[in-house]
């Protein structure tokens, strides 16, 4: 400690007993001292005490899956924007295959003492991935907010997309156009969104009188390919309207279509999810069930800045209504 105290000293040219008034947060030091010392803190690879680990810069995690699909540079917006706004500085980490993992980037933001973490997509959302490091958090009382669904018994407030809404939405303008023969593209088994997506259109099977067959369920990995591989299957069973968990996935649907000489929207019908960038500009233009992510993201950063500011917030998950937006890929069911 009296090493610490000596090198941070010299490195701000200070007393030592300054510093140490900074470290445990006593008054009588300027602003300007008591961030020259936390500074040099930081630069010589020193932890900050506990209550001072939110004044790291005020950085906030923020963990997104990948950045492919365009989706997730959206919220990274929106998040970020929000943050500067609360005064909080957001440290992107995303994740690549064979890169750094999840659980890896947890690790580095608790060295960096960060103020909290936001979440948008994750491990948090597969029943069967590992979350060993979501407990890593709550036992270290790191304020953290999920965007869309989670696993139960984490215990961090979430804002999410309806998606059995989104469901509802895209399945009823499939059946407004006639279709009867309507199929899903969806994520892993163990995709909470997914799930969800899946026991809202099997419930509005029932409530028509009948049921959704196995065969128009197919899961895909979220890509174009996967997208295009799942939709293949469906439209093999004879499926004419696809609802798809994405839009990459729904644009996948398209390719699969068109693969197998068949026009969309006049002989299919696709039905995206996320209404992400560019998605009036495809040929054809998207038809797509759209996410609030402004709002969203806006509710985020509230509830993550409340608990930096040591308000209590609500554990309930936060629902925001979607929208449906018809554009060009899907059109009336084709007569038999």
């Amino acid at each position: 400690m009296t090493r610490r105290l000596a090198q941070v000293a010299k490195k701000v040219g200070v007393s030592e007993a300054t510093v140490s008034r900074v470290l445990n947060d006593k008054p009588g030091v300027s602003e300007a001292t008591r961030q020259a010392v936390l500074s040099a803190l930081d630069v010589l690879g020193y932890e900050r005490p506990t209550q001072l680990r939110g004044e790291r810069a005020r950085l906030v995690g923020l963990v997104l899956p990948e950045l492919q699909n365009p989706i997730f540079p959206a919220f990274a917006e929106v998040i970020g924007g929000s943050l500067a706004q609360q005064g909080l500085t957001p440290v992107l980490c995303t994740q690549t295959k064979g890169g750094v993992s999840e659980a890896d980037y947890v690790e580095l933001l608790l060295q960096q003492q960060v103020s909290g973490v936001v979440f948008a997509g994750g491990l948090y959302a597969q029943a069967d991935a590992p979350h060993q490091h979501y407990k890593q958090l709550a036992d270290r009382n790191i304020p953290v907010v999920l965007v869309n669904a989670a696993i139960e018994d984490l215990g961090f407030p979430a804002v999410s997309c309806d998606d059995g809404v989104a469901v509802e939405q895209a399945w009823r303008h499939l059946v407004s156009l006639g279709h009867e023969r309507i199929g899903l593209v969806l994520g892993p088994a163990d995709h909470m969104p997914s799930q969800r997506k899946l026991a809202a259109a099997r419930a509005l099977a029932e409530a028509a009188g009948g049921r959704l067959p196995e065969e128009r369920v197919a899961r895909a990995m979220f890509s174009l390919e996967g997208g295009q591989a799942a939709a293949n299957r469906l439209i093999g069973a004879g499926v004419t309207g696809i609802v798809c968990a994405s839009d990459p996935l729904a644009l996948g649907a398209v390719r699969a279509a068109r693969r197998r000489g068949l026009d969309v929207p006049r002989e299919v019908s696709v039905v995206g999810f996320d209404d992400s960038a560019f998605m009036n500009c495809t040929e054809p233009p998207l038809t797509t069930v759209r996410q609030p992510i402004e709002a969203m993201g806006r509710a985020a950063v509230e509830l993550l800045a409340l608990q930096i500011a040591g308000s209590s917030v609500p554990s309930e998950e936060l629902l925001f209504e979607p929208e449906l937006v018809v554009r060009g890929s899907t059109a009336q069911a084709l007569r038999a």
